[in-house]
């Protein structure tokens, strides 16, 4: 049953019910939505952003120039909040509870104090008020293919729409200037894209005749390159759209003697391999299973052979206070993983193998531009995705993750990595 809020009835925005039932309805007034009301206008008082009334108030220290957020229904937003934390916070945008200029600044205020926006006694009560993982999301064998078929089957179609041409879904690594600083204008997403699988392949050490092992295959373009290199490939993953697409993509490269892309869980593969590769899949491991993810890369090296690894991260202190929580990204997007930090990665090649980590590069500003372009693309895109059959509650949702992440990584919060692995008793 929908709730009936002052001068306004939910759902709103002409919502699907059906489709969207934990949007339907708007949770009831009490305690909680006071609470939330209250710590709401004590962060944001605190930060650069310009937070906007209907009755003309505005919050915040933004100024003239701060990013502005657009609170359309304040009493819905301070329900959602207050029932469902940071998921009431992402599920009030996809209702159209609240609104933004510029999603991804506005996020980034936010995200610059993650680590203070509860205060102290509250961050106390943690496991009191947070949600955790539903056990049916956590990455066993029986339930990773249903975790990876909730995003990444959603449609090859819909991913087209705001990759480049390689259709790679990880970050570019653009053209910097010998301050580190990213080129305007020297790079095309799909060349920029093309530079960071060349670059993990080189250290890696991918040549003629080297055997390849790709864990996670995305829609093909690594093991393409890899391929075209002259080593022959094999290529694991649980999304069976990707592996048609990826298959298409190999068969039209004229490399299909070269590239095998199997249905596999990596807890079963086998075979002994000079190169194991693999781009952000450890973000969908899950906590609990990192020591036998590493095993299994261990296993399956050749002596002498190399891990090219590229993970996302994140400050290792969130991590340990948020790797049991359940969050917006969980629900809607990517159930079942954890974002892993660097001394979480560190310490467990260290515990569970025989590896070391002889190399790591990290690039996340990379990661945030290539989320610019993504967003910029999937916003132009709009007509296109609603001829897919996605309505405007799930473009809400779309622009919230591609802005959500952006945010972490203009912010420095969320990092991106690549690391080489070898044997310790390797040079």
């Amino acid at each position: 049953m929908s709730h009936t809020l002052p001068g306004r009835q939910s759902p709103p925005l002409g919502l699907d019910a059906e489709r969207w039932p934990d949007l339907a309805s708007v949770p009831p007034a009490g305690l909680s939505s006071r609470v939330a009301r209250k710590l709401f206008e004590r962060v944001v008082h605190r930060l650069e952003v310009r937070v906007l009334l209907p009755d003309g108030r505005v919050l915040g220290r933004g100024g003239l120039t701060g990013p502005v957020m657009r609170l359309d229904r304040p009493e819905a937003f301070y329900r959602r909040v207050g029932a469902g934390g940071l998921i009431g916070f992402g599920e009030a945008y996809m209702a159209g509870d609240w609104t933004a200029d510029d999603l991804p600044a506005v996020l980034t205020v936010f995200a610059r104090r993650m680590a203070t926006l509860v205060p102290p006694p509250l961050q106390r009560l943690r496991d009191v008020y947070v949600q955790h993982q539903p056990k049916s999301e956590h990455g066993t064998i029986a339930n990773s293919r249903s975790n990876i078929s909730r995003h990444y089957d959603l449609s090859n179609e819909l991913f087209a729409l705001f990759l480049d041409e390689t259709m790679t879904y990880s970050s570019a690594l653009f053209e910097a200037g010998p301050d580190g600083s990213l080129l305007a204008g020297v790079d095309t997403l799909a060349s920029a894209q093309q530079r960071k699988v060349d670059r993990l392949l080189d250290g890696a050490h991918v040549g003629p005749g080297t055997r390849v092992l790709e864990i996670g295959t995305g829609w093909g373009e690594l093991a393409i390159r890899a391929a075209e290199r002259g080593a022959v490939v094999r290529s694991i993953t649980l999304s069976e759209e990707q592996r048609t697409l990826a298959q298409a993509r190999v068969a039209e490269a004229g490399l299909a003697d070269r590239v095998t892309i199997d249905l596999c869980d990596y807890r079963a593969a086998e075979g002994v391999y000079d190169a194991v590769l693999s781009v952000e899949m450890i973000e969908a491991v899950g906590y609990a299973f990192w020591d036998s993810y590493f095993s299994v890369l261990e296993r399956l090296l050749a002596p002498g052979g190399r891990v090219g690894l590229q993970a996302i991260t994140m400050p290792h202190d969130r991590m340990l206070a948020s790797r049991d929580t359940y969050t917006w990204i969980h629900k809607y997007i990517f159930p079942g993983g954890l974002l892993p930090s660097v001394t979480a990665i560190e310490a467990t090649v260290a515990a569970a193998t025989s590896l070391r980590v002889a190399e790591r590069f990290s690039f996340g500003p990379h990661y945030a531009e290539t989320l610019r372009v993504w967003r910029e693309t999937f916003d132009d895109s709009a007509d296109a995705v609603e001829a897919l059959g996605f309505d405007d509650t799930f473009r809400r949702m779309w622009r919230m993750y591609l802005g959500y992440s952006e945010a972490g990584f203009r912010s420095g919060y969320l990092d991106v990595n690549q690391f080489i692995l070898t044997q310790r008793s390797s040079a």
